[in-house]
């Protein structure tokens, strides 16, 4: 009877082994190159500096925020201020995003949100009374008084964009400018469409497959599904060294990816409920942009929201997901510049 019971036991371990590896093998793969692209980073003596601007931290009741700010060489015509996303530095506010705004002529300041990059990553959190949207905002208000500036145009990306929005809102008198980028007035909307089940699979995936455990490897090839994930059906794809470059630039310079970062965020959304019935009250120029192809705040997100701030301009692109693909940059900045300049 023991034999009996132990070869049943054996016979449900293995196949409970091999459901497991087959479920993390399916669903997204990565490109076949990126094996080889990932131990060349790894392999490198040196990365690619991704910080040549001033740095330096600000205070927000307690809280450490880390920012850079790139000034043009000449005359400075104004400062704009990027406010990241969920579980994303300020880092992937890339070059080929900010230079053309420097080279505009405008003061560009990024920084880490509470919880990712060189800010503090809030070991004390809890649960039940998580910090907010608002408690953000007052982040990039501590980080434009740590620079220097009274009044900024502010740019937000997906959580940054919600985080923007409450920024012209709460902190009108200084917000000159507007710009909400793959964003929602109000994430948890019952109303939109629900997160797509299989892409959360595929981030499942993706999180068995390359961080457990975590590995510097693992950790670049997890940023490349990442990216492969988010991107819409246009006509391009995200440099995979750039991707793994970056990742390890964030291990081995900085403090890394912090595993709890993505529960803070999300109660933050949740904490902060819906802006739709605030939006009216935005008088600044406002610009929306949104990416039709977006598997992640799906377009209709967009639809809502923007018509409930006065006068926003917008641009819908075809082909874009939840990304900021190089493909699309002059796009972005024509429009950007036109929104801030106006």
């Amino acid at each position: 009877m023991l034999k009996k019971i132990l070869i049943g036991l054996l016979i449900v371990a293995t196949i409970a082994v091999a459901g497991y590896y087959y479920f993390i093998n399916s669903g997204i793969q990565l490109p076949k190159e990126t094996d080889a692209i990932v131990e060349e980073v790894l392999q490198t003596n040196e990365l690619p500096e991704l910080i040549t601007g001033e740095t330096g931290f600000a205070q927000n009741e307690g809280v450490k925020i880390w920012y850079e700010k790139i000034a043009p060489q000449d005359s400075i015509r104004g400062t704009v201020l990027l406010i990241m996303g969920h579980s994303s530095s300020a880092l992937i506010w890339s070059s080929n995003f900010t230079q053309p705004l420097v080279d505009a002529g405008y003061q560009v300041i990024r920084y880490d949100n509470r919880g990712v990059g060189d800010s503090d990553w809030m070991a004390n959190w809890n649960a039940d009374t998580p910090y907010s949207l608002e408690d953000m905002a007052k982040d990039g208000m501590a980080v434009l008084d740590a620079a220097g500036v009274a009044k900024a145009h502010i740019i937000g990306a997906s959580m940054g964009g919600m985080i923007a929005q409450r920024v012209a809102l709460s902190h009108s008198e200084r917000t000159l400018s507007l710009t909400s980028i793959m964003s929602s007035g109000y994430m948890n909307d019952p109303e939109m469409p629900a997160i797509n089940t299989a892409g959360m699979l595929d981030f499942l995936r993706l999180t068995l497959r390359y961080l457990m455990p975590p590995s510097e490897a693992g950790s670049m090839k997890f940023m490349v599904g990442i990216q492969q994930l988010l991107q819409g059906n246009g006509p391009y794809s995200h440099p995979i060294k750039k991707a793994a470059e970056q990742t390890l630039y964030e291990i081995r310079k900085r403090k890394g990816r912090n595993p709890d970062v993505g529960d803070q965020h999300t109660a933050a959304i949740a904490a902060s409920g819906s802006r739709l019935d605030e939006l009216g009250n935005i008088k600044v120029p406002t610009l929306i942009i949104h990416g039709k192809s977006d598997p992640l705040v799906r377009f209709e997100h967009c639809e809502k929201y923007a018509p409930l701030i006065p006068h926003a301009k917008k641009l819908f692109i075809d082909g874009m997901g939840h990304d900021l693909p190089a493909i699309y940059m002059e796009q972005f900045h024509t429009a950007i510049l036109d929104n801030i300049g106006t």
